[in-house]
Order: structure tokens, then sequence, then C-alpha cells
């Protein structure tokens, strides 16, 4: 690909101690993930794909081996800079939403806010201006217990973006969603891709992967396959709010 590598692993094992007894969860691990990319990662339970996208999220650090995000070297790095390195160029979507219940979508979303010298004016502004990206404005006030499933995933991803981050990590984000909330889903995905977003995501499901303009399959610690692929154009229903944001942006 033309595009620079924004996140390249180079022979990066990673061991846990089991009691007393080590297991390589991830071993020997190259891997270049380019800007503007969507990868999937595909692996059965205990594949090591969990333990990839946590070094990627810089969760965790290898054992051995390097990791260099955007250029540095995050192998080595402290705890507290990593949680900066996370905080400014990360944005994380998990399965389960991980919304704070009692809280509004657009405070749930200015969280990651928090962590930066931010007034309390510009932190909801632009809350307000990630959730409109994601075809919630509307829904600010809302409690995660006043949305729908899609609806809470799509706060999830505004709050991912609010950081402005250089990538984003999902791990399972349909897990959750029915089969049409999921294409709704990975319809906006696309779209932040086809914003020069940089996307990696974890799924167990193909039809999900087939929405990927590349897919990399974990096996014993190990990348099996690395194949690039023509994504399947994700295409929400014209009546969702996923599809008039992309009808209004201009997105496919």
């Amino acid at each position: 690909m033309g595009s620079a590598a924004i996140l390249t692993l180079e022979h990066v094992s990673k061991t846990y101690l089991t009691g007393e007894v080590p297991v390589r969860a991830l071993v020997d691990t190259s891997l270049e993930v380019h800007a503007g990319e969507l990868l999937a990662i595909m692996g059965s339970s205990g594949s090591g794909k969990s333990t990839l996208m946590n070094l990627l999220g810089c969760l965790d650090r290898p054992s051995e081996g390097r990791y260099l995000l955007d250029g540095r070297d995050v192998s080595r790095m402290s705890r507290s800079e990593l949680a900066v390195v996370r905080n400014r160029l990360i944005g994380f979507v998990f399965q389960s939403f991980q919304l704070l219940p009692r809280t509004s979508a657009v405070e749930n979303v200015e969280l990651p806010l928090l962590y930066r010298a931010l007034g309390s004016s510009e932190r909801r502004r632009r809350a307000l201006q990630a959730l409109a990206r994601v075809g919630l404005a509307e829904r600010a006030g809302h409690h995660p217990s006043q949305l729908s499933g899609g609806q809470q995933q799509r706060v999830a991803i505004a709050r991912a973006l609010v950081g402005e981050p250089k990538v984003v990590l999902a791990d399972e984000p349909t897990g959750n969603l029915d089969s049409v909330t999921s294409v709704e889903v990975m319809a906006l995905l696309q779209q932040l891709v086809g914003d020069g977003m940089t996307v990696v995501l974890v799924t167990h499901e193909h039809d999900i992967a087939a929405f990927a303009s590349r897919v990399v399959t974990i096996k014993d610690g190990r990348v099996v396959s690395d194949l690039r692929q023509t994504p399947v154009p994700a295409v929400p229903h014209p009546t969702s709010a996923v599809g008039g944001t992309l009808a209004a942006t201009g997105a496919p």
C-alpha cells in the first residue's frame, strides 16, 4: 500500500505465567497496519487475537519485540506514558458499549476529554459534534437505558472519536447487535475509513469481516493468513439515522 504504516509489530511475542507455567499467547508476530485501513482480526477463542488487540491498544506490553504506534516505540513506555498515548492516539469501542448508565449520551462522550486541559464548554462542543457525526445529535440528553443497542454503540463510537484519535480499535463491535443494526455500525466504521481514519476490529463473524479491506487470521498465537479484499459496502436502511447521516455527508 502507498500509505504509511501507523501500527507496526516487529517480532512481537507475549508470554503469561499461569501459576508457574509459561503460556505463549502471541508468538513472533510481525504486522503492519496502514493509515486508512479497515482491518478485521479473526480467530477462535484462545487464538491470541485478544492479546494482539491489547498490545495494539497499549493495554499491555510485549514480552519480546517492538511495537511502533504512529512512529513511536511504545514497547517499553511506562504505564503513565502509555495512558497518555492511549488517550491521544487511540479510540476504543467495545462489544458491551461500556457506557455509564446514569450519565447522558453527551456526558459519556465527553469522558476521554476529562484527561485533557479543556474547559467544560469546549468538551461539550466536541462531544456534541461527535454525536452529530454518528447521527445522534438529538439524543444527546438521553441516558443509555433510553437508547437502543445500536444507538448505544453509536454513542460509544462517538466517544471513541471525540479525542480525534489516529486509530479506532473495535472489539466485537457488533457482537450484541442484530444483523440490521450491525450493518449500520459497519457503515459508520466504513465512513470513518473513508474520512481517513484507521480502524482495527476483532470479530468472529465472516459476514462482518467481509466489510473490511483486509482480514488477518490468528491461530495459536500466530498470524496464519493476511488477505486483502474488496470490502462489501455496508448500506444501512435508508430510514435509519445512520442512513440519513451517510447521505448527508455524501458517503456511499
